[in-house]
Order: C-alpha cells, then sequence, then structure tokens
C-alpha cells in the first residue's frame, strides 16, 4: 500500500466486511503455489448464440498471473483485471481493512479474475511457485527512509532477489512512488540483484497515460507529488551479491533542499530537521562562531 496505515472507518465492522466479501479474499494462498492459472479459473459455460469462448473460461486457465503487491483498497487491483480478463490478478495487502476494502471492490465490480489475498512479501514463496508470476507490480510502497528499516522495504536487495525466483522468464517487477529518495535507492538494489531496467522515468504517469490509477496516486498527483516508475527484469545474477548502498534514503536527498517543491510522505520531519541543521550551520559560519 501507501505511506500511512488505513484508517478504520466510522461504523467500519472489520469482521463483518471481511465475512460478507469472503468470496473474493483466499485466506490460505499456499494452498494454490502453482497453480493459481488453473484453480481461479472461472468454470466453462456456454452462451445462447453458442459463441466460441477464448479467455480462460474456455482454456480452464488464465494466461499469466499477476501480482499487485501492496494492494491497498484494491482500485488498480480491479481497473487491471478489467481490462485484461484472460489474466489472473492477485492483490496482496497486510492490512485487513485493506483487504476488506479490495475485496470489497473486487465483488462490487464482479471481476472474475482478481483476488485478495492477506499476506506480506515475507511469504511469497510460500505462496507462488518458481517462475508462476509474469509481473509483479509494487505501487507506491511505504519508503521506511531511515537506515535502520531498510530490510522493511519491498525494494531492498533481499526482496528483489526472492521477486527473482517467482518470476518467469522476461518477468517484469514495476514499481512507483511518489518518493525520489526511495526510486534512486531502488535503482542502486536492482543493479546489486541483477536486474535489468527495462524503463525508468521521473513521470510514469506522462509516460503511461493509460495505465489504471491507484487512489493513493490521484491523492498524491493533486497534492503536486511526481509518479517515479521503474520497470524491471531479472538479468544475469552477479558472481557475488553484497548489499553496498546507503541506506538512509536521506542520502539519496538533492544537496539542495530548498529546492524540493513536494516533500515524500514519511519524511517530511527528516526534511524539516536536515533544513534547520542547515540553517543553523549557515548562520554560524556567517557569525564566525563554531
Amino acid at each position: 500500500m501507501g505511506k500511512m496505515h488505513a484508517r478504520m472507518p466510522k461504523n467500519f465492522v472489520l469482521e463483518e466486511r471481511l465475512e460478507r466479501y469472503a468470496s473474493a479474499i483466499e485466506p490460505a494462498p499456499e494452498r494454490y503455489a502453482g497453480r493459481w492459472a488453473e484453480a481461479c479459473a472461472p468454470l466453462p459455460f456456454s452462451t445462447e448464440k453458442g459463441a466460441v469462448l477464448t479467455d480462460a473460461r474456455e482454456l480452464g486457465r488464465f494466461s499469466s498471473v499477476r501480482l499487485d503487491l501492496g494492494c491497498g483498497k484494491g482500485s488498480f487491483l480491479v481497473e487491471s483485471a478489467r481490462r485484461e480478463s484472460d489474466v489472473l490478478f492477485v492483490g496482496m495487502d497486510a492490512e485487513p481493512v485493506c483487504v476488506a476494502y479490495a475485496a470489497q471492490a473486487v465483488c462490487e465490480a464482479n471481476v472474475a479474475n482478481a483476488v485478495v489475498v492477506p499476506g506480506n512479501a515475507r511469504k511469497l514463496d510460500r505462496y507462488f511457485a518458481p517462475g508462476e508470476l509474469e509481473r509483479i507490480y509494487v505501487n507506491f510502497p511505504t519508503p521506511h527512509p531511515k537506515a535502520r528499516d531498510a530490510r522493511e522495504r519491498l525494494t531492498y536487495l533481499d526482496r528483489l532477489l526472492a521477486y527473482r525466483a517467482l518470476l518467469a522468464p522476461a518477468g517484469t517487477l514495476r514499481l512507483k512512488t511518489d518518493s525520489q529518495p526511495f526510486f534512486a535507492f531502488t535503482l542502486t538494489q536492482l543493479k546489486l540483484a541483477g536486474y535489468e531496467v527495462l524503463e525508468k522515468s521521473c513521470d510514469m504517469r506522462a509516460a503511461h497515460p493509460n495505465d489504471p490509477v491507484t487512489g493513493y496516486e490521484e491523492r498524491l498527483c493533486a497534492q503536486g507529488a511526481s509518479v517515479y516508475g521503474i520497470f524491471a527484469t531479472p538479468g544475469p545474477l552477479p558472481e557475488r551479491v553484497e548489499q553496498t548502498a546507503a541506506l538512509s534514503l536521506m542520502d539519496y536527498l538533492p544537496h539542495d533542499l530548498d529546492s524540493l517543491d513536494y516533500v515524500p510522505l514519511g519524511m517530511e520531519r527528516a526534511v524539516e530537521n536536515f533544513r534547520n541543521r542547515r540553517t543553523k550551520l549557515a548562520a554560524r559560519a556567517l557569525s564566525g562562531t563554531r
């Protein structure tokens, strides 16, 4: 999801929502590892005119499986499913509130090629078989700016190595973020993990204007945020894999912090502290004090 925990709205009863939309939730995803495309395909049916079906309903399986990791409230998941009915979209989120909202979105949109899974990135190897995923979407993940929390980032080296095993040949990882520091950090991690960057942009919305939009992205863009994006695919694995990058996202900010017209959510206090510190140092230098 994005950078803030989903809030429980007034009169929202989580258990009731989860039960009401349970048909779109898979609580035991490990049962489907290696067979998502077949197990989730709708049952075949005939039409009144006897039309030939050429999608998953006829073939008995989806053409491919894609993971929306951190799916939030499901707007991107549902719109993607609407556009490509022969692809199975699996939305995963660790927040129960988001799972409930995403499942509701799937049910209300009546899309048969989307399912929601409660879980997080650490368990992906239990939920999917090697090579099972054609694509992994990581839309506006929590940046975890501090160095001590770097391992929690969805594009940290260890996570990227785990994704490699799950992606099909020529499979892709697609990232979108409003955080320029997170974007820059991710580029270092992709290189360390042996990924080939197919495309990168500081304005992915302009580069791909017709892509489905998350609700989080709509709010951010209204606040003046840019959408940074990366499309990457696993390349040759380096002979030696080790973490050599700076881990604090503060190290990836521009030197002139006053030039920032948008501060990524989650980094406001850190940027303010850095600005204040530099202002004090400059004032001391002018006064000749130490």
